[in-house]
């Protein structure tokens, strides 16, 4: 986007609310619906870049049609095939999401918004987002929800979620992150985009095993961004590094990824850290709020917990106790990108299935060695009792545990499968 001076009148302190602490400021903006546009430790500079309003810290959600051209909107063609995307602060010809309710007390910020569709010349999306933002040391803790209410009540598949997008100001250029099998340990880090290889546009895909990133200055300082849920991620620098502001057009960007089904009613919710400090401080702060336990038990009481399906699909959000569906010879039930290492060697499924017996594969995705790379997988055959009672059942995987960033169940026959939990040890 070209005229700044439109921009910039919304990145004055009157439209920020603000909250800090002995070591942090922090400044969710109510002219762009609560996106943060300003952190930083006192005394030093605004980490966040606001050269439009797809930068800022912020909720990005994508999904289907792709395209989404809604009768009576413009579409801009060089954004159309984002599909279905809502976002915080606004869309790509500069108009801005509306602000429904805030308050800052207790030391946290709320913020309820009704976002933007970016592609779209000023379509409010089907959809509300809230936001919490707190101070805790030199970290941010946020909590972020859609509330879906659109009128297309297709059931899509999943699409790739942003959790959240973060961008920096040209200073934090490096990315860096821990990309090895031994997570939490003091292994070497990975700098994954630096001045001398040029990399970072387009954007990296990388595997960080300890559920952190971080973009930093020469000096190794800089914002680091967790989300314990995923070990997939995406970054890197547009732009010359080293120098720019808030509103120059230089940028670091950081999103952790989770595939996610958005139903058309559903209500979704993330959570995410952002920390701020030398790189030893972020990896030790990360590892300190690192709970290892939300991946290796998941309750689909209420919710999914970020599983996803190929040719299939269930009743819908709301609509079932636990993941039910039919499956047959071509369907999959997918993890989320999450860290197994060579110790984990079963899964634990409390579950009824019909159909006979219940016959596949159980595949594991190795964890790549280098970013971009291609996915390995390997495999091992199941057979569970498909009476209808529900049961604990058990698939070994021990003859192939590897260093893995997640597996997914692949049927071989037709059934229906209602599944209450799975655990992994």
């Amino acid at each position: 986007m070209s005229n700044q001076m439109n921009y910039s009148q919304f990145l004055k302190d009157e439209n920020i609310v603000w909250i800090e602490n002995e070591y942090l400021r922090l400044g969710a903006n109510l002219a762009l619906g609560g996106a943060l546009t300003y952190l930083a430790e006192h005394g030093k500079d605004n980490l966040i870049n606001s050269f439009d309003w797809g930068r800022q810290v912020q909720m990005s959600f994508y999904g289907f049609p792709n395209p989404y051209c809604p009768e009576g909107f413009e579409v801009k063609e060089s954004w159309k095939y984002l599909g279905w995307n809502p976002i915080q602060s606004g869309d790509c010809y500069g108009h801005r999401s509306d602000i429904l309710d805030w308050k800052c007390e207790n030391g946290e910020i709320y913020v309820k918004c009704i976002p933007r569709q970016w592609p779209m010349n000023n379509c409010p999306g089907e959809c509300t987002f809230e936001a919490w933002y707190r101070l805790e040391g030199k970290t941010v803790r946020v909590t972020s929800r859609i509330n879906n209410d659109r009128s297309d009540r297709t059931l899509y598949p999943a699409r790739s979620q942003e959790q959240p997008a973060v961008y920096t100001n040209g200073p934090w250029y490096k990315l860096v992150s821990y990309l090895g099998d031994a997570p939490f340990t003091g292994g070497a880090l990975t700098e994954i985009c630096t001045k001398e290889n040029g990399l970072g546009w387009p954007w990296e895909h990388f595997w960080p095993t300890e559920y952190w990133t971080a973009l930093v200055d020469d000096d190794n300082y800089g914002l680091g961004v967790y989300n314990g849920q995923t070990c997939l991620f995406i970054g890197g620098f547009a732009g010359k590094m080293g120098k720019g502001g808030p509103k120059d057009a230089p940028t670091g960007y950081i999103s952790p990824l989770s595939s996610e089904i958005l139903d058309h009613n559903i209500v979704y919710t993330y959570q995410y850290a952002l920390i701020v400090g030398s790189l030893d401080e972020i990896r030790k702060t990360a590892g300190l709020i690192d709970d290892p336990k939300c991946r290796s038990f998941f309750d689909f009481t209420n919710d999914r917990s970020h599983f996803t399906y190929e040719n299939i699909t269930d009743k819908g959000w709301g609509k079932q106790t636990g993941l039910e569906f039919d499956f047959n010879a071509e369907g999959k039930l997918v993890s989320p990108a999450i860290y197994l290492d060579k110790n984990c060697g079963k899964l634990l499924l409390d579950a009824a299935f019909t159909g006979g017996e219940v016959r596949g594969k159980l595949t594991l995705k190795h964890l790549p060695r280098t970013r971009n790379q291609e996915i390995e997988t390997c495999s091992v055959d199941f057979v569970l009792a498909a009476d209808g009672t529900r049961q604990l059942h058990t698939i070994d995987f021990s003859a192939i545990a590897c260093p893995s960033i997640g597996f997914s169940l692949d049927f071989a026959g037709d059934g229906h499968a209602q599944i209450f939990s799975a655990q992994l040890t």
